[in-house]
């Protein structure tokens, strides 16, 4: 969770494991986007020599559809190479690290940028640096400065970042994954635990994230900044992938095209909606056929569960047996002009996982978009932000808050609005600038990650 090793084939190729999308209004530069897309779970920031980094052989790309048909008009993609300074030290680094061209550092990335729009490629640049992965005190200090210097702003306008971050997604694996015990909750799972708080079990662990900001001009079909968030042109969709190439050859090479080996829209999905037997077929289709998965979305497994694992907590969920259009409508088209006021995000008919973020919504706190989920109109589902709390606002979706949006007789149970895994934020410092997620935590201070409890 959000996508930390949700299938089976990915969980075996974290280099290529998408963890988490973010897509939002740039809080600080409010006539661009930022989206930040994820990789490689659950980075231990002690895991040397050999500390983590993008794959070479990996394509990894940012997909926008700006026209509702669930195929990309515009995508965004990256390519790593790694060179050795040194190859006759199993070292990573021989001293400090004081600058992106120390001599001291020895195992480096570059990467390029390449934009395609309607199937013609343009190359945005190359030999961009990542940083070091953040070592300790003596190896990486000053390391905040250190990452933004890798911050670059391209004569195309677009501003990039590629590199170890704070993982800032947050949820209680622990305890969900424990039949579903929800912490605060506990004494009335069908099988109590001792009573606790929620833990982030993701604390102390960092990714690699590649962050873009782009100007809205370059997102909208027609090429002018939306300002109106009823058109329907003001609404982009995205999802990000990772890709490798089909046939192995000799040496080691690859070559032939590119496969689609991990995607992510919306948060949760491949984990919570589509079962453990699809799971890998989902990673390996592309937006515009998640059709043939919507009973999954209409008919979702943990609605079901919530009903028995917490007996008389769920009795109208429980009582609940006709399709989830709601959920249908949140993750697969977009919520239409009309049901919230002030808010639309709505992509078509087309049915497809992709993240929906409205345009022309300001990223200033706005009145609650989906009453007692907790979002509003600048977060999930309207994009995602990085601190929206997206466990808590799909659990109650998923417990029948939402339901009254195509069924107004609906009368959701109590506990559906206050449901929770007991989190209400991130551990770790999110930046108020680009690229916003914090600073990773360093192995030295982070020896050992068992203190998480």
């Amino acid at each position: 969770m959000s996508s930390h090793r949700e299938a089976p084939e990915i969980s075996k190729d974290p280099v290529a494991d998408s963890t988490d999308l973010y897509a939002f209004v740039s809080p600080d530069n409010v006539e661009t986007v930022t989206i930040i897309a994820n990789y490689i779970p659950l980075e231990d920031p002690a895991g040397g020599p050999n500390f983590f980094r993008f794959g070479d052989d990996v394509l990894y790309s940012i997909h926008v559809d700006n026209n509702g048909d669930a195929l990309a008009e515009i995508v965004y993609q990256f390519r790593f190479t790694t060179t050795l300074q040194n190859p006759n030290t199993f070292l990573y680094n021989t001293g400090p690290i004081s600058s992106l061209t120390d001599k001291n550092w020895n195992m480096r990335q570059t990467y390029s940028v390449t934009k395609v729009v309607k199937g013609q490629s343009l190359v945005l640049a190359t030999g961009l640096p990542c940083p070091p992965c953040n070592i300790g005190p003596r190896s990486t200090p000053n390391y905040a400065a250190l990452a933004q210097a890798a911050v670059r702003s391209l004569p195309s306008g677009e501003m990039v970042f590629a590199g170890q971050r704070a993982d800032g997604f947050y949820v209680d694996l622990g305890s969900i994954f424990d039949l579903g015990d929800l912490r605060p909750f506990q004494n009335l799972h069908l099988v109590p635990p001792p009573a606790g708080n929620g833990v982030n079990s993701l604390q102390g662990f960092n990714v690699h994230s590649i962050a873009i900001q782009i100007p809205k001009n370059k997102l909208s079909p027609d090429g002018l900044v939306p300002r109106d968030r009823d058109n329907s042109k003001s609404v982009i969709g995205v999802w990000t992938s990772a890709g490798r190439q089909k046939v192995a050859v000799q040496g080691g090479a690859t070559a032939g095209p590119f496969m689609q080996v991990s995607r992510l829209g919306n948060p949760l999905v491949n984990e919570v909606i589509i079962p453990l037997g699809l799971k890998d077929q989902w990673n390996a289709t592309t937006p515009d056929a998640d059709v043939q998965y919507a009973d999954s979305y209409l008919h979702p497994e943990l609605a079901g569960l919530l009903p028995v694992l917490y007996p008389n907590v769920f009795p109208n969920l429980k009582g609940l047996t006709a399709a989830r259009a709601d959920l249908a409508a949140i993750l697969l088209t977009g919520i239409p002009s009309g049901i919230i006021p002030g808010f639309q995000n709505f992509t078509g008919k087309t049915q497809a996982d992709m993240l929906r973020l409205n345009l022309a919504i300001p990223p200033a706190s706005s009145p609650n978009i989906l009453g007692v989920l907790g979002g509003d109109v600048a977060g999930f589902p309207n994009g995602r932000r990085v601190q929206d709390d997206v466990v808590s606002i799909e659990l109650r979706a998923v417990a029948g808050v939402t339901y009254p949006l195509i069924d107004k007789s609906f009368t959701p149970d109590g506990a559906a609005s206050k449901v929770t895994d007991g989190l209400t934020g991130s551990d770790q410092s999110f930046l108020s600038g680009f690229p916003y997620l914090g600073v990773p935590s360093d192995g030295y201070a982070t020896a050992a990650l068992s203190h998480v409890a």
